[in-house]
C-alpha cells in the first residue's frame, strides 16, 4: 500500500493551482484579443429618449436630442453623432478596417472597394463593435421600430476614393428592414463629394430629385428604413486625397409592403422614312457604299455580332453637325428617373437643318437597306434573310411530298411559315456630361428583344477609357462584360444583341471635366443612339 505524504500532496496541488491560474490568465488575454468591449452613445441607454424617438418615428415627425436627429423627409432616417463613446476604440477600429483586404467592385450601379463580410473577422475592435451592433443596438432599434429584428446582420466595410460612386437605388431586397452606415472619415466637406443623397419620389414611387444631402463625419452613424421609397445614392467622391471609409450593412426583419412596380411605356417605334440613296451619297464616306466593301463588313459582323466603322460620315458633314449642336439653341430635356438614367435628349422640333438631315439619314429606307447589307439582318424587304431559306426548304418539302404521294395537309407542312414583319427603329439624339449614366433595371430582361444597336458619337475627341461613358454589354444575371463600346469621333458602332444581353452606359466621372467655360464646368459630348428591329 502506498504511504500518503501530506506535504507532497499539498505541494502538487499548489503547483496545479498555479498552472490553472496561469492558463486562465492566458485564456483571458485571448478573450481580450478576440473582443474589445465597446460603449455606444449613452443616448441609446436613455429610456426617455428611446420612447420619444419611437413616438416620433411612428408619427413620421422630426425629433432632435443631443447628438441624435430623426427626420422623416423624404423617408425616415436617423443620425447619431459620437456613436462610439471611446475615441481610442474608434481609432483602433479604423486601423483594423484599413488593414483588411478590399475588392474592387464595379458595374452599372457602383464603383468602389469593399471588404468581405465582417461576420467572422477576429480583430478585437471589429469583433467588439459587431457584438454591440448585433446586441444592444439591434434591441434598441427593434423597440423604436416596433418590429422583431433578426439576429443576423449583414455588415462590411467600404472605401470610396476619387471618382468612386454608388448611384440611385432603394436598397430593397427580401428581408432588409433597416440600413446603417458608420462613417470613419477625415474632416469632410460637401465639396469633397461622397455625400449620402436622399431622393424625393413621384406619384409612381419613382425617384425624382435629391432633396437632402448628408455630409459624412467622423464617428457618425446614419440609419434609415428600407422601403419602396428609400431611394438614395453616394455622390461621386471628388477629393483626390481623402478616403471615405465606412462600415455599413442591414438589419433584417419583415419587409414593408410594396406597391406594384411602375412599368414605363415603351418608346414608340417607327418604320423607315421614304428616302432614297441620294442621302447616302450626300452624307456617307464613299468607302461604305462600295458593294465589295459592304460584303467584307458583313463577313466581319457575322463573325462577331459587332463592328465599328470609322470615319463613317463625310468629314465636312460630320463637322457641320458637331458645330451645330455646340452653337445653336437646341432644346434639351433631362431624362430620368435617376434609378434608370441620367442624360439629356434633344427635341426633334429644335433640330438645326443639318442635324435634322442627319436624323433623316439614319431613319431612311436607303439606310435600312444599307444596314441589311452591313449585317445580313432583314431590315428591308429587298435584303435576303432566313425567310428565303425557309421558303426554299418548304418548296423542297412540297416537291418531296408530291414525289411520295403524301398529303400536304400534315400538321408540320407550314410550321416554318412566319408572317413578314415591318422593320422599325427608335432613336434619340443624346447629350452627355459629367454625371451621366444609364442603369440596368429589374424589368429589362423580361422585355429584352433581338435588336441591332447603332451608336454614332460626336464631339468626343481624345475620350479616355477612365472617363466612363462607354456602353457595356452584359449577359443577363451575370457580372462578366461581353463587350464595351467606347465613344470615338465619327465611328459608327453596330452591335447585334439577343434576348439574354443587356446594356448600360457607365457613369461619366469627374475626370471627364474640363476647366470652367462660362457658367459650365462640364464637357458635353453627343451621340445618335438608334435601335433597329427586324
Amino acid at each position: 500500500m502506498t504511504q500518503f505524504n501530506r506535504d507532497s500532496f499539498i505541494q502538487k496541488m499548489n503547483c496545479k493551482r498555479q498552472r490553472d491560474d496561469s492558463e486562465n490568465a492566458e485564456k483571458g488575454k485571448k478573450r481580450k484579443k478576440r473582443e474589445e468591449r465597446v460603449k455606444l452613445s449613452p443616448l441609446l441607454e436613455d429610456e426617455d429618449v428611446k420612447k420619444e424617438v419611437k413616438e416620433a418615428w411612428s408619427q413620421r415627425a422630426q425629433y432632435s436630442h443631443g447628438g441624435l436627429e430623426l427626420d422623416c423627409q423624404p423617408f425616415p432616417h436617423c443620425i447619431i453623432r459620437n456613436f462610439i463613446q471611446s475615441d481610442s476604440f474608434t481609432e483602433n477600429l479604423q486601423r483594423e478596417l484599413l488593414d483588411l483586404n478590399f475588392h474592387e467592385k464595379s458595374n452599372d450601379l457602383y464603383k468602389f472597394n469593399q471588404s468581405d463580410d465582417l461576420k467572422k473577422r477576429k480583430e478585437p475592435h471589429i469583433t467588439g463593435l459587431r457584438a454591440a451592433l448585433f446586441g444592444l443596438f439591434r434591441s434598441w432599434l427593434g423597440e423604436v421600430l416596433g418590429v422583431e429584428l433578426e439576429p443576423t446582420v449583414d455588415v462590411s466595410c467600404a472605401k470610396y476614393q476619387y471618382t468612386d460612386v454608388l448611384l440611385c437605388h432603394d436598397d430593397e431586397l427580401e428581408g432588409r428592414r433597416v440600413a446603417f452606415i458608420l462613417y470613419l472619415v477625415p474632416p469632410w466637406e460637401s465639396s469633397d463629394g461622397g455625400t449620402l443623397d436622399l431622393f424625393s419620389t413621384d406619384d409612381h414611387f419613382q425617384p425624382h430629385s435629391v432633396v437632402k444631402s448628408l455630409v459624412p463625419s467622423w464617428n457618425t452613424l446614419v440609419l434609415f428604413e428600407v422601403s419602396p421609397v428609400s431611394f438614395h445614392q453616394v455622390a461621386e467622391v471628388l477629393s483626390e486625397d481623402k478616403c471615405r471609409l465606412s462600415l455599413s450593412g442591414w438589419f433584417h426583419g419583415p419587409s414593408l409592403e410594396r406597391p406594384p412596380r411602375h412599368i414605363e411605356p415603351p418608346f414608340p417605334r417607327s418604320p423607315h422614312l421614304p428616302r432614297d440613296e441620294t442621302l447616302l451619297l450626300e452624307w456617307l464616306n464613299p468607302l461604305y457604299l462600295d458593294v465589295d466593301y459592304q460584303s467584307q463588313v458583313q463577313q466581319e459582323f457575322e463573325d462577331s455580332s459587332e463592328i465599328q466603322l470609322k470615319n463613317f460620315l463625310k468629314e465636312e458633314k460630320f463637322k457641320e453637325v458637331s458645330e451645330a449642336l455646340r452653337s445653336t439653341d437646341v432644346q434639351w430635356t433631362k431624362q430620368g428617373p435617376p434609378n434608370r438614367r441620367c442624360y439629356e435628349v434633344a427635341s426633334l422640333e429644335s433640330f438645326p437643318q443639318c442635324v435634322s438631315a442627319c436624323w433623316e439619314l439614319l431613319c431612311s429606307e436607303a439606310f435600312f437597306l444599307l444596314l441589311s447589307n452591313f449585317t445580313g439582318l432583314r431590315l428591308h424587304y429587298l435584303s435576303p434573310g432566313d425567310e428565303d431559306e425557309e421558303e426554299e426548304k418548304d418548296q423542297e418539302d412540297e416537291e418531296e411530298r408530291e414525289a411520295t404521294g403524301s398529303s400536304g395537309d400534315t400538321p408540320s407542312a407550314n410550321k416554318n411559315y412566319k408572317e413578314p414583319s415591318t422593320p422599325v427603329c427608335v432613336g434619340e439624339l443624346r447629350r452627355w456630361a459629367h454625371g451621366g449614366y444609364t442603369l440596368l433595371h429589374d424589368g429589362d430582361a423580361s422585355r429584352a428583344e433581338y435588336a441591332l444597336d447603332l451608336l454614332l458619337p460626336l464631339s468626343c475627341p481624345d475620350w479616355q477609357t477612365e472617363f466612363g461613358g462607354f456602353t457595356s454589354y452584359v449577359a443577363n444575371e451575370e457580372d462578366e462584360e461581353l463587350l464595351m463600346v467606347y465613344p470615338e469621333e465619327n465611328s459608327l458602332a453596330l452591335v447585334y444583341r439577343d434576348k439574354e444581353t443587356l446594356k448600360f452606359v457607365k457613369h461619366i466621372n469627374h475626370r471627364s471635366s474640363t476647366l470652367p467655360i462660362g457658367d459650365s464646368c462640364r464637357r458635353a459630348v453627343y451621340d445618335f443612339s438608334f435601335v433597329y428591329y427586324e
